[in-house]
Parts: structure tokens; C-alpha cells; sequence
């Protein structure tokens, strides 16, 4: 407000003639620098990403966070492989929270910005929200723990990991041998390594767990310094990002190269991905966010989808052993947190044998039920864990209905 609206019957006069508002001003600006700048100097000293982009995550959609974090490529091939599309009517009413509604209504209800539907490797249905697109990179949260099985699996398949390996064994330089000496490639597969690093996502908290892990510009150091344990290793099941993390570390060191060109090389371009990738980093030219934050379009996460569907191949070529397949499709001895789970992959309590999905906080799904020949890609801004099990009912209700009704 300025002085001749405060006072309408004065006349503003220039601040030269008031020498007491001008160092006032100058004592104001000067408080709001050091301010910045003891908030550039705190972001720094954490080692997290600077206060301009804090501020920005801490209002924009988490379809919108890929941005601006970053990022190394995933090249895709110079040819995608085709995916034919042909539109078929799909159950526009589905089961939710114990009435029948409109599938539009669910949709709006979880904030969905994409909804694709594959049946028999055919795209029937295709709707994303305005605004967005075929070429549209959507962040795939906790997607990528199912990504990152599947490496792990090529891996394994190579030979160059196996499910019985030792944490200190391959990463040495995490120097904790009293912890990481206990804890296996499967235990962590299983997400039952024990770390104690609490999976929040609360914003009042943003160092604490996997929140502080999302955010360290150094993801090495920040495992490294949380090697605590809050149960014996392969004793639980407990969902904890780290497991993941841990995952991925293991993956780049094997192979001696980036996450990121791994993915690349072993699934993006042999399944015939559509569009670069891209897979966020803790800073620049650093360590892939390995338990999240794969950037993609809608339909390269559906192909991934199929793949799986398709006993690891693409195009008839084996890309993903068919041995681990089996393995995501059977749960594992103990469940996660009151889920059927194994490997990187979620089965729904109560679901079809068939019947697997990759989650991602704030309602990223790929969904694959083999035995009806469905892939369902949903991409949202939801709340962080919310209504999952009503989602995968829906996408089941789906599943069933097109494998009852002949193809028309």
C-alpha cells in the first residue's frame, strides 16, 4: 500500500525526503537476504535440493515433480515397436467403496490424468485427462520397484547376481558388515531387509525415512548412515523404499554403469519403448532415485505391463526369463504389510493367482492379470496410499468383464 493511499489528503512525498523510511527499507531487505540466505545455506548443509525447489514440491501436483530434479535418459529405441490399438467398449460401470458407479466418476474421484486398458496386446482403451498426451512423461513413484526387479532378474538370469548374495559382499564401501553382512538380495527383493527407515511421506517431516532419502543430493552416504535395524533380516516383510535403493546400487555396480543406460540396454529398447525415459537423480550427473521417479509415457508403462503379461517377452524376444516371471507371480513366504508380495510386485489380498500389480504412491498402477490377457495403466495425483484396494477392484471387475465378453 503506499503512502497517498494510506493518507489520501497528503501527497506522497519521495522517499529521499523520509531518510528514516529508507533505511527501514534497507534493514527489511536486507533481513529478507539473510533469511535466503541462511535457507541456501541449511539446503546445502543437508544436502537436499535448494529452497526455490522445495517451495515448488511443496505445492505442485506429483504428476509435475520430474522436472525438477536431475535426470540421466533412457534412450529408447530408434523404432518403437508398434502397439495396435483398436477401440473396444470396456465396463463403464465398475465396483467402488460398495456401490456401482460410473467408471468417469472413479476416474475423477482418484485424480487420474491417464487410463489405458490393454486386452491380448491390443490398446482398447485410451483416455487421458486434458492437457496431456500420448508423449506426455508421467512419474512413475514406486512403478520403478517393478522395473528394477526385472533388471534384477536379467541379472540373476546372466549370472551375475544371485538371490543368495550378501549386501557387504557387493558393496563394500557401505562399510556396516554387522548389517548389510545379514541382509541378502532376497531379502531385499522381498522387502525384508529389517533397515529401519520409515517409508513417510508426511510433508511436516520431509527429512524423515524415505522422504529424506527422496530429497539427499547424496543417496550413497544417506544408506550408508542409515544401516540400523528394526528386525532381523528375512524375519517380516516390511515395505521400506531403501530395500530398492539398495537394489539399484547393487544393479549399476554389477554391470559398472549407470542405472539408467542399464534399463536402456536391457528393457526400454528391446520391448520397443515409444519414448526416451528419463529417471531422476539425487544431483547432477549422480545415483538414480532407483525406488522411484522413472518419467515415461502412458503407453511405454503399458508395454512394460505387457511384457510381464507375456512371460518377459516382446516382439516374440525374450527379454525378462520366464523363471522370473513365475518368481513375481508367486508370493513370497511373508507378506508386506498384510499384502501378498514378491519381488518388487504387489498381489492384491484376495486376488486372482494371475493377478499382480506395480504401485506407485499417489495412484500409479500397472496392473497384469495373465490369465484374462489384461494390462490397465493408471496414472493419478491421489492421495499418497489411498483407496488401492478399491482401484484394484475396479481394474479387476475390468479384467473379468472382457475376458467374459467375446471381442466385438
Amino acid at each position: 500500500m503506499t503512502a497517498s493511499s494510506a493518507i489520501p489528503d497528503s501527497p506522497a512525498r519521495p522517499c529521499r525526503d523520509r531518510p528514516w523510511v529508507r533505511r527501514r527499507g534497507l534493514i527489511a531487505a536486507a533481513g529478507t537476504v539473510a533469511t535466503a540466505g541462511c535457507a541456501w545455506a541449511a539446503c546445502a548443509l543437508l544436502n537436499i535440493p535448494n529452497p526455490v525447489t522445495l517451495a515448488a514440491l511443496a505445492v505442485i501436483e506429483p504428476s509435475s515433480v520430474g522436472p525438477w530434479f536431475p535426470s540421466r535418459v533412457v534412450k529408447a529405441p530408434d523404432q518403437a515397436r508398434d502397439l495396435p490399438s483398436r477401440a473396444r467398449p470396456i465396463l463403464d460401470r465398475v465396483p467402488w467403496k460398495g456401490r456401482t458407479v460410473p467408471l468417469m466418476d472413479v476416474l475423477a474421484a482418484t485424480r487420474t490424468n491417464a487410463f489405458l486398458v490393454v486386452q491380448d496386446g491390443v490398446l482398447i482403451h485410451e483416455w487421458q485427462r486434458p492437457g496431456t498426451g500420448p508423449e506426455t512423461l508421467f512419474p512413475s513413484w514406486s512403478v520403478a520397484k517393478s522395473i528394477v526387479s526385472l533388471l534384477v532378474g536379467a541379472a540373476v538370469a546372466r549370472g551375475q547376481l544371485a538371490e543368495t548374495d550378501r549386501v557387504s559382499a557387493l558393496l563394500p564401501e557401505l562399510k556396516n558388515a554387522a548389517v548389510f553382512s545379514q541382509i541378502t538380495v532376497r531379502n531385499l527383493l522381498d522387502m525384508a531387509s529389517g533397515i529401519a527407515v520409515p517409508e513417510n511421506y508426511d510433508p511436516s517431516r520431509p527429512l524423515t525415512g524415505t522422504a529424506g532419502m527422496y530429497l539427499t543430493r547424496d543417496i550413497a552416504a544417506f544408506v550408508r548412515d542409515h544401516a540400523h535395524l528394526a528386525f532381523k533380516p528375512g524375519s517380516q516383510g516390511r515395505y521400506r523404499s531403501i530395500d530398492t535403493e539398495l537394489l539399484g546400487l547393487i544393479l549399476a555396480r554389477t554391470e559398472g554403469r549407470p542405472l539408467a543406460d542399464i534399463l536402456s540396454d536391457r528393457i526400454w529398447k528391446p520391448m520397443g519403448a515409444q519414448a526416451d525415459a528419463t529417471w531422476n537423480l539425487d544431483r547432477p550427473g549422480g545415483v538414480e532415485k532407483a525406488f522411484c521417479c522413472i518419467n515415461a509415457t502412458a503407453r511405454d508403462f503399458a508395454r512394460l505391463g505387457l511384457l510381464v503379461a507375456d512371460q518377459g517377452r516382446a516382439g516374440g524376444a525374450r527379454i525378462i526369463p520366464a523363471r522370473w516371471i513365475e518368481r513375481i507371480m508367486t508370493p513370497a513366504k511373508r507378506a508386506v504389510d498384510g499384502w501378498p508380495y514378491s519381488a518388487q510386485w504387489w498381489h492384491a489380498p484376495g486376488g486372482d493367482d494371475d493377478d499382480i500389480s506395480a504401485i506407485g504412491v499417489y495412484g500409479q498402477y500397472v496392473y497384469v492379470n495373465r490369465r484374462t490377457g489384461t494390462v490397465i495403466v493408471k496414472l493419478s495425483d491421489h492421495g499418497a496410499e489411498q483407496d488401492e484396494i478399491d482401484t484394484l477392484a475396479v481394474m479387476q471387475a475390468i479384467a473379468a468383464d472382457l475376458a467374459a465378453e467375446p471381442a466385438r
